[in-house]
């Protein structure tokens, strides 16, 4: 069934009418700074998300909130529905920048082309997406249409991986019938690739010695890990979609000690299954000149890659459908660098569109920032997505 023109065309004026109250409750969540590991500000920040969400669309038929242990907490507030079916929209809370980075955060003008933004620490990903999100459901609600059932889900942890929150995703995406990930699109399409990623955490154990007295009885961890870490950078293969960075190294004890351990963090990126065993195979062969020094690898895959399955590719559709009602441009979808909890998702073989937030750039950059004009057909995009989803997929 497609749209009724005069809905799509109530959803894109309501969203328009409602655009500097959106973006007020954006800048809400951005004042409030989320780091992801900063417990205090998550827990406080998460209550402060709650609130805004039951402000525009009154007590949830059924809330849950699930303890985070050493991450934030995951809520999920569930709205019944008019019509048949159930949705999940799925965000993070969380963000890169530590507490105190809004203090120092500067607002840019006004891009090349003369359009405004906004930015500040999270406002890309993905405070926006988060309000787009409720106000969403509240168009849609106002338009009289017949909805689903949907319920939110704000994780806390995503950003670092999503540990705590992983199996309450999964859990609810079994759930429902099709999940929207509120992440910040890419220039306006939707994701429906990311790559797999790996957080590995590399340990070199050396033997300590004294630095100026006795060199030779020692064994550098820190040196060994050095070899580990140019051999492991060469095991990337960006033609295939496969990145190694090595972005955290920490070790020794003393400038005068030879190390006896040092550790390092290295994210991984790959598009494929195959991919990930080459890596965890040839990581695992790398050798390094001093015998003395043991190289301990944990190989943790955090998400694994993203495809548009046979599940999702209706749902694709079905977006294009109420795009295109909207009288927006063809919406695109594409593959990025990055994963997010579609992830998890879409491994599961379930329908899963990702990128349903903001539109901007520059995100974990300082900067980041969003196009307030794209707002109001953000949110509508949504809630007309949610308008049809009363109906089953069809591939």
């Amino acid at each position: 069934m497609n749209v009724p023109p005069a809905l799509a065309s109530t959803l894109t004026t309501r969203a328009q009418d409602a655009s500097s109250r959106i973006v007020d409750d954006i800048l809400t969540l951005v004042r409030h700074e989320t780091g992801s590991y900063d417990l205090s500000a998550l827990a406080t920040g998460l209550d402060l998300l709650r609130e805004l969400t039951v402000e525009r669309l009154g007590r949830p038929d059924q809330e849950q909130r699930q303890p985070g242990g050493e991450c934030g907490d995951t809520l999920t507030l569930t709205y019944a529905g008019t019509g048949a079916g159930h949705v999940a929209l799925v965000g993070h809370y969380d963000t890169v920048w530590p507490t105190g980075t809004l203090a120092g955060w500067e607002q840019p003008g006004a891009s090349e082309d003369g359009r405004s933004r906004l930015s500040g620490p999270g406002i890309f990903d993905m405070k926006t997406g988060l309000a787009q999100g409720i106000w969403a459901l509240k168009l849609a609600r106002e338009s009289g249409a017949a909805l689903p059932t949907v319920t939110f889900l704000f994780n806390g942890d995503e950003e670092i991986g999503s540990l705590s929150s992983r199996p309450v995703i999964e859990e609810l995406a079994r759930r429902v019938d099709a999940t929207l990930v509120l992440e910040p699109s890419a220039h306006g399409a939707v994701k429906t690739a990311r790559k797999g990623t790996g957080i590995f955490q590399v340990t070199a154990t050396g033997v300590e010695s004294h630095a100026g007295l006795a060199p030779q009885d020692g064994a550098s961890a820190i040196t060994a890990l050095s070899e580990f870490v140019v051999a492991a950078a060469a095991v990337a293969a960006p033609e295939r979609g496969t990145t190694i960075n090595t972005g955290l190294i920490k070790g020794g004890s003393a400038i005068n000690v030879v190390a006896g351990q040092a550790t390092a963090g290295v994210d991984i990126r790959v598009s494929s299954a195959a991919e990930q065993d080459r890596v965890d195979a040839e990581l695992d062969a790398i050798t390094v000149s001093d015998p003395r020094v043991r190289i301990a690898i944990d190989h943790a895959w955090n998400r694994p890659p993203m495809t548009l399955n046979a599940a999702s590719a209706p749902l694709l559709d079905l977006a294009r459908e109420v795009a295109r009602g909207q009288g927006r441009a063809p919406l695109r979808d594409t593959a990025v660098g990055g994963a997010s909890d579609a992830n998890f998702v879409a491994a599961l073989g379930l329908p899963v569109l990702c990128g349903m937030g903001a539109v901007g750039d520059g995100a974990h950059a300082q900067g980041e920032f969003i196009y307030p004009d794209t707002v109001p057909g953000q949110t509508a995009l949504v809630a007309g997505l949610l308008g049809r989803l009363t109906e089953p997929l069809r591939g």
